[in-house]
């Protein structure tokens, strides 16, 4: 998995996923709801009205959902999905993933940088440390062991991380433990199922 290192158990209401059977936390799987005009809509944050349909947060589970009726089953009544629900999913939960990093950037709570990151990780304040997928596989050896408890994260472009830095890539990015972290954590685990290598 690509956004990994982090070993903390999700409590709270679990749900059921409605291709696999499994039930898990309601944070590690995605929300769909059925919209206005009977089309299927992701509910990324989770909180659009309706009842919620609940999947494992990957790509061929998406795709077993569309291809073999998943959503009409669950919601017992004829609904329809894009055939690229998989690809939007995907684009919703990056953008706000990096929305997320953009207001941790903002709020002073993210650096990037090798030695910045390297001097955060040494003084052990980084929660989450990303790591561009197209950067220097030195770089990152450099660094992963300094990560620590640190959630590692590989699933973005540098010249994705560099917009936020406003740079024209960042390779290595920083951030620090609090509810922006968290939530980029979060956002990463749904993620990864998408873009695993």
């Amino acid at each position: 998995m690509e956004a990994e290192g982090e070993e903390e158990i999700l409590t709270g209401p679990e749900r059921r996923c409605v291709v696999t059977g499994q039930v898990q936390p309601k944070a590690e799987l995605l929300r769909f709801v059925v919209g206005p005009t009977g089309e299927v809509v992701p509910d990324i944050e989770r909180k659009l009205p309706g009842r919620g349909i609940w999947l494992s947060p990957r790509r061929d589970v998406v795709n077993t959902a569309v291809a073999k009726r998943a959503f009409s089953r669950a919601a017992r009544r004829p609904v329809t999905a894009p055939d690229d629900l998989a690809d939007r999913v995907e684009g919703l939960l990056a953008r706000r993933a990096l929305e997320c990093l953009a207001l941790a950037r903002r709020a002073g709570q993210a650096v990037c940088g090798f030695e910045k990151v390297k001097a955060a990780l040494d003084g052990g304040t980084v929660a989450v440390l990303v790591e561009a997928r197209d950067g220097s596989r030195a770089g990152q050896a450099k660094l992963t062991p300094k990560a620590g408890g640190a959630m590692q994260v590989r699933l973005f472009d540098a010249a994705d991380l560099g917009l936020i830095f406003g740079r024209d890539h960042a390779v290595h990015v920083g951030v620090a433990a609090g509810g922006l972290a968290d939530r980029l954590k979060e956002l990463a685990r749904l993620l990864a199922g998408f873009r695993e290598e």
